[in-house]
């Protein structure tokens, strides 16, 4: 059984998580030997969790909420980006230590790249960020890397916004809160990082009327999938792209570290990822 990956997902709580759906999928479309489970710890057992993952032969484990930032410090070593993002949520074990990485821009950027209209492109214009969590961090480093020319960052707490412009003071600007329904005008791409909109979460109130209509919009909450701003920016036929594509394109890579084959993303496999 030496050949048997063992592979998880870590969080608090953990039940809700498509992880294991995506990675046992995947296990047997290769026709590989291994399993991937969600296994719920506490933050305050963060340590001892990670440890019994060691200890029983774990090849290595993704990370969710709250455990993205703690487990940096429980890491030999964070990749680059992992570092600049602050966050990470991909960790290969070697010789019973750990090795970080991030691979939430990456998934959110190839979701846009594989299913915005042709005639769209990162480099033709402006981008919103609603929100300025975890996930806005790596979503603004993803816009920067694919040449966004200009992001303007809005947030209920403007601080937390603030701190996202050190990426790139330059090419990044801050609007309060209030001012986010005309932070909208001549907008290229405008997308939801915050968690409003999911289920049992309050909704997003925006009003897109002031947005161009080629402007792409993009929710990563996923539950439900069309969400209140997806469906108020098919009202007014702007192009629109759910949230799936980036969970299932960020666990690509992970799988590849793991198990050696870089996975594709396919139709069936986002119908199980929403069953």
């Amino acid at each position: 059984m030496s050949n048997f990956i063992k592979t998880a997902v870590i969080g608090a709580p953990i039940k809700h998580s498509k992880s294991p759906l995506i990675h046992n999928h995947w296990i047997k479309e290769y026709d590989l030997k291994g399993e991937y489970k969600a296994i719920e710890i506490a933050p305050e057992t963060l340590k001892e969790g990670v440890q019994a993952l060691i200890d029983e032969g774990y090849s290595g484990f993704n990370v969710t909420v709250p455990h993205k930032i703690a487990i940096m410090d429980l890491c030999e070593e964070v990749d680059a980006l992992a570092e600049k993002i602050g966050a990470v949520n991909t960790v290969t074990i070697k010789d019973g230590k750990l090795y970080g990485s991030n691979t939430d821009a990456y998934g959110f950027a190839q979701n846009i790249k594989e299913n915005a209209p042709e005639d769209w492109s990162f480099t033709s214009g402006k981008a919103l960020v609603l929100g300025a969590g975890g996930a806005a961090n790596a979503v603004v480093y993803a816009l920067l890397n694919e040449g966004v020319p200009h992001i303007i960052i809005t947030n209920r707490s403007r601080d937390k916004a603030e701190a996202l412009q050190t990426f790139a003071p330059e090419k990044i600007s801050v609007v309060d809160w209030d001012a986010r329904h005309n932070a909208c005008a001549d907008m290229n791409l405008i997308v939801n990082t915050t968690a409003l909109g999911m289920d049992g979460k309050p909704p997003l109130e925006i009003d897109l009327s002031a947005a161009p209509t080629n402007a792409l919009v993009n929710d990563i909450v996923y539950a439900p999938l069309m969400t209140d701003l997806l469906k108020q920016a098919q009202k007014r036929s702007m192009p629109i792209i759910t949230g799936i594509g980036m969970l299932l394109h960020q666990a690509r890579p992970g799988f590849k570290k793991w198990n050696g084959v870089l996975p594709d993303v396919t139709d069936e496999l986002e119908k199980i990822a929403l069953s």
